[in-house]
């Protein structure tokens, strides 16, 4: 097994962090996309996080003719709800996944102290991965997104995160990931037994102030 990390953006909100949050970027972006929102996030300095934001490998994507960028997985077209999806690709973004996790284990924090946190495509990789991992996550986050492999969900997910925290969130004016993705993976989530919150904001494939604020509130009280 290959144990090479992706390359990380860092930035601790504090020194001795005692919780962490992984978060993926969207599809040709890199790990440099959020970096600026953590300062807005306004977190208390009595919570000191480790924000770890991998940089996706670069491959060729279908959609673009083949073109090569930053992506956690293939996508060949923009039918979210009916199409065929690259599993191998998201399969291997979720065992990437996994070695973070890992090594935050390692720096002296438990998986019950880490939330798995994307955008779009990053999104993706957060709720696959977190539904299916074998230890309890403090919480998991998606951000103008929806559920891959919806219909091996069940069958694959794992009871260690059947009551964590999920936070969804979707702009009505998606022009990217339509708005009717993020809210059918939200019924299907929910007809699995999740709890969860689902922010909705006029807005289209981005992230709105409200947005930011109502990350902050829920950070706060998933890792309190």
């Amino acid at each position: 097994m290959n144990d090479t990390l992706l390359p990380c953006v860092e930035l601790e909100t504090g020194a001795n962090p005692t919780a962490a949050v992984i978060w993926l970027h969207g599809l040709g972006a890199d790990g440099h996309d959020f970096e600026a929102i953590v300062p807005e996030l306004g977190l208390p300095a009595s919570l000191p996080l480790r924000f770890i934001f991998p940089h996706a490998p670069v491959r060729p994507i279908t959609l673009n003719g083949g073109y090569p960028m930053r992506a956690w997985y293939d996508i060949a077209e923009l039918n979210f709800l009916n199409r065929k999806e690259d599993e191998k690709g998201i399969r291997d973004s979720e065992a990437e996944v996994h070695k973070l996790i890992r090594r935050e284990n390692a720096r002296g924090i438990p998986a019950s102290r880490i939330v798995l946190a994307g955008f779009s495509q990053g999104g993706a990789v957060t709720l696959h991965t977190g539904l299916r991992y074998p230890e309890r996550l403090a919480g998991l986050m998606a951000l103008s997104t929806y559920l891959p492999l919806a219909e091996k969900a069940e069958g694959e997910r794992h009871a260690a995160n059947a009551e964590t925290p999920i936070f969804m969130a979707h702009g009505t004016a998606d022009n990217i990931v339509p708005f009717m993705a993020g809210e059918v993976s939200k019924q299907r989530l929910e007809a699995l037994g999740y709890g969860l919150e689902f922010h909705s904001y006029p807005m289209q494939h981005a992230v709105h102030p409200r947005e930011i604020a109502d990350i902050a509130g829920w950070l706060k009280r998933v890792l309190a």
